[in-house]
């Protein structure tokens, strides 16, 4: 079925309604065609910029595993296992400490700060150790005996950034009550 717009031209001839539709949707098309020019450009895209712009957007302060004990590995969450290995790590401390014969004139009950990394191969190295006037009087050797605690620690598997074993730095807290 057709329809048709009856109009007259200069020779008298009838225009078909289709006809005039067909003329405006191909002057439609082409300048359709020719304004989208830029939607075919090809962009050439460097490995460099992305990789500037993936580090731009990367947290340097967070890890995806943090380093853990063998011990941890039934711990599930993130948060379990960094809580495993503090508490593994502050236990193993405690434990070396209770061992040595300490005297003190006066009752201490602190906190010593150690601040320590964790290597890419797992292996701790003591940073600073941070501890008040009190017991830096009291127990001068008190740095000497931590860091000897932390030679006989387990195995230490390092953490992890993108499937990737990277340094980690740490502070922990360890609490000093000696009577």
């Amino acid at each position: 079925m057709c329809f048709y717009v009856i109009t007259k031209n200069k020779k008298n001839r009838t225009f078909p309604i289709q006809f005039a539709l067909m003329k405006y949707l191909t002057i439609l098309f082409l300048a359709l065609c020719f304004s989208s020019c830029d939607y075919f450009d090809k962009k050439k895209v460097y490995s460099e910029d992305i990789l500037k712009e993936d580090l731009q957007t990367f947290n340097w302060n967070e890890v995806d595993e943090y380093p853990t004990f063998s011990v941890c590995d039934n711990a599930s969450t993130k948060a379990q296992r960094k809580d495993c290995f503090e508490t593994t790590l502050t236990t193993f401390i405690m434990s070396q400490l209770a061992n040595e014969t300490i005297i003190v004139t006066k009752d201490i009950n602190d906190t010593i700060t150690i601040t320590f990394q964790i290597s890419e191969k797992g292996e701790l190295s003591v940073i600073d150790i941070k501890s008040s006037d009190l017991i830096k009087e009291q127990i001068p050797e008190m740095d000497a005996l931590l860091i000897e605690s932390l030679k006989d620690l387990p195995k230490i598997f390092p953490a992890i950034k993108r499937s990737q074993q990277v340094k980690t730095e740490f502070k922990l807290p360890v609490v000093i009550h000696v009577n």
